[in-house]
C-alpha cells in the first residue's frame, strides 16, 4: 500500500470507487435534463459540505475565548 493510501481504510476506498463508476454508468444512460439536476444536486453536496463545522472548532471555542478575551491580547494585536 502506498503513501497515498496510508491510514486509509481500504474497503472505504475500493466502495468510493465502485460507487463512482456505477453513477458515471448510470449517468451515461440519463437525458440531458436529467443531467442538469444531477450537477445541481452535485454542487449543493459541495456548498453544503463546506458550510459545515467539524465538532472540534466548535467544541475548541469556549476555551480558546477565555485566552482571546484578555486585555493582554488585545494590547498584542492592536497595532496590527
Amino acid at each position: 500500500v502506498g503513501d497515498a493510501v496510508r491510514g486509509l481504510d481500504i474497503d472505504i476506498l475500493f466502495r468510493n470507487h465502485c460507487a463512482r463508476e456505477l453513477i458515471a454508468r448510470e449517468m451515461e444512460e440519463l437525458p440531458d435534463p436529467a443531467l442538469e439536476e444531477i450537477l445541481d444536486f452535485v454542487r449543493f453536496l459541495r456548498v453544503k459540505s463546506a458550510r459545515e463545522v467539524p465538532d472540534t472548532a466548535v467544541a475548541s471555542e469556549p476555551v480558546l475565548a477565555k485566552e482571546w478575551l484578555r486585555p493582554e491580547e488585545d494590547r498584542a494585536w492592536q497595532d496590527l
